[in-house]
């Protein structure tokens, strides 16, 4: 057995032409860099904002094994519905969002007899939705799941860098890999605490890379350029999966490296 853990985690899945990506690539990409674990931000998977089951369905045929997410949780009626016959299990969304969606606010998921323990808290600054203070819940669900996972993971799904930045180090040797996601644009401060945390401020996007964060150029610049009310469709030029491997040893736990991660088309 080899002496490292691998997870891919994946920055956020916008629209079908990442959806399509994936379910082409990954399979490929899991084999070739011989990842364990996969997860992914899905929570711009339908359309660009929020989740339906179709799109669940997709996602989980290419392998990923935990989605995640954030803001949009409540976009689609397919969190929020009350059909028990619905699979969320393996969908953790924000654990501090008050009025939250009916998603598991924490997901366990074990492979090769190691078990991860995925934690998502929505930040409060710029963001819309009401959200607990993340630092707080944190050390909530920490205490509350921390002894039953090996390897504990936290994302942090907030507009501001600092805020995400503070999370990290807030978290150093708390957990095992804090991550960033919602601003959709790759950071190059991928690194391993003082503490032994893997951290990076944001992974980036799985979609078009040549967009306005996922959304069609033409589109978006008519709206800022001249205040058009404007539908901003998805784009589908130069797609690229974006994200970080990260390594764990074996027997210890613990993060031994971090790797920012991209694959073009």
């Amino acid at each position: 057995m080899r002496g490292s853990f691998k997870i891919l985690y994946l920055g956020d899945i916008v629209g079908r032409p990442a959806r399509k990506f994936l379910l082409e690539r990954l399979p490929h990409i899991r084999e070739t860099n011989g990842i364990d674990l996969v997860i992914a931000n899905a929570e711009n998977a339908t359309s660009g904002a929020g989740i339906n089951l179709k799109s669940l369905r997709e996602l989980r045929s290419a392998q990923i094994d935990v989605l995640t997410l954030g803001d949009h949780a409540l976009d689609r009626d397919f969190c929020t519905g009350a059909d028990e016959n619905r699979d969320l299990g393996n969908v953790c969304a924000p654990c501090n969002l008050e009025n939250g969606p009916r998603c598991p606010d924490f997901v366990i998921c074990e492979s090769s007899g190691i078990k991860v323990g995925v934690c998502v808290v929505l930040g409060k600054h710029f963001m819309k939705l009401r959200a607990s203070c993340p630092f707080k819940k944190f050390d909530e669900m920490l205490a509350k799941y921390g002894p039953s996972v090996d390897i504990f993971i936290l994302e942090v799904h907030a507009e501001a860098t600092s805020e995400k930045i503070a999370c990290g180090w807030y978290g150093d040797g708390k957990a095992g890999l804090i991550v960033g996601t919602h601003t959709h644009v790759q950071t190059a401060d991928e690194c391993i605490l003082p503490h032994g945390t893997a951290y990076i401020t944001d992974l980036g996007m799985c979609g078009a890379h040549r967009s306005v964060i996922g959304r069609d150029i033409s589109a978006v610049l008519e709206s800022f350029v001249n205040g058009a009310r404007c539908k901003l469709v998805i784009a589908d030029e130069d797609l690229r999966l974006k994200g970080c491997i990260v390594d764990f040893d074996r027997a210890t736990k613990r993060a031994i490296k971090i790797s920012r991660f991209v694959h073009l088309d």
